[in-house]
């Protein structure tokens, strides 16, 4: 500890002396050419003829096919060559000698042949990287459709709108059109917004989100009551309308992980199976406790709705005012 602490009080020492306190950061470019060729800068400060010894540690399977151009014009030294990779780059480490005993970041971008990017950003301590390989089918999926199920399970949201939908419905036919009407509506929005077809803010989204609890929590109390109502009748309408609200939702979250540029297809496929299987979990649940409940205490059913409803719509309720103060 003491011995790697006076490494990096002498690397700041010599930054301040070499660069007047600026670092500023190494860059490393790789871009796959054709199959197992690739052009290749690298770029690191330097203040005039000094330069941070920095150097890019390839695979052994890697040869030049170009000798190395050097520039350097006073602010940065820029190194330009080309090699050949015996079976690609995919899977392989690439290490920056030095890095570890400098306080000079690393920013490392990889440019497949179709397009396909990956970036890094390297430091005292982590000082590689690995190229991804392509995205497989069965990788996809292995990633995708878990964090399908992870979000709808824990979207705390989403499982209150499908619960006062279940509270709502009365019988299988409508309930099956009305999964079926939701399922298809946030698949579409969630499609075309993680495609960048349609845009909507986050914000608004999440309140309307809430709002939608709330509507749907006020008609199971409605119709507990023996009020007609007109979701009650036609349900899937609601599912539906929602539905397509939920699906920005769902493309929120999904953002945040984002998807494979070579995989965009399957890796949205899999994310809405994955939000379906969590979805037919919890239906599933929510549905067999109410049997349990019917064979058990077949009085306190409707009783048990109707607090339901008030629970979740008031917290529904709660959700949109704090969702709608947070946009003002």
């Amino acid at each position: 500890m003491i011995r790697f602490g006076l490494i990096i009080c002498l690397q700041l020492l010599f930054a301040s002396l070499a660069f007047g306190h600026e670092v500023r950061p190494a860059y490393l470019e790789i871009r796959e050419t054709e199959p197992v060729q690739y052009e290749i800068l690298w770029k690191t400060p330097a203040r005039g003829d000094a330069t941070i010894r920095l150097e890019v540690q390839l695979p052994e399977t890697c040869t030049d096919l170009s000798p190395r151009s050097v520039v350097n014009d006073g602010a940065a030294q820029a190194v330009r060559w080309r090699v050949r990779c015996e079976g690609g780059l995919a899977g392989e480490s690439i290490v920056i000698d030095g890095l570890n005993t400098t306080m000079v970041e690393t920013i490392v971008r990889f440019e497949r042949a179709d397009g396909a990017t990956q970036s890094a950003r390297l430091m005292a301590g982590e000082a590689s990287f690995v190229v991804d390989k392509p995205s497989t089918f069965w990788g996809v999926a292995s990633v995708y459709l878990p964090l399908g199920v992870d979000h709808i399970l824990l979207g705390f949201d989403h499982l209150c709108f499908v619960l006062v939908l279940l509270l709502l419905i009365r019988d299988v036919h409508r309930l099956i059109w009305s999964i079926t009407a939701f399922t298809v509506a946030h698949s579409i929005t969630l499609a075309a917004a993680s495609l960048g077809w349609v845009t909507a803010p986050s914000g608004p989204i999440e309140a309307l989100i809430a709002f939608s609890i709330a509507v749907v929590a006020a008609e199971v109390i409605s119709v507990n009551r023996g009020e007609d109502v007109p979701g009650s009748s036609q349900p899937w309408i609601i599912a539906f309308a929602f539905g397509l609200l939920h699906g920005f939702g769902f493309a929120g979250a999904l953002s945040e992980t984002g998807l494979p540029a070579d995989a965009v297809p399957s890796a949205l496929l899999f994310f809405n199976v994955g939000v379906e299987v969590g979805q037919l979990i919890f239906v599933g649940c929510v549905l067999a406790l109410a049997f349990l409940i019917k064979r058990l205490w077949p009085g306190v059913i409707v009783p048990a709705s109707t607090s339901a409803a008030y629970a979740v719509g008031a917290l529904a309720a709660y959700w949109t005012i704090d969702r709608v103060v947070s946009i003002v």
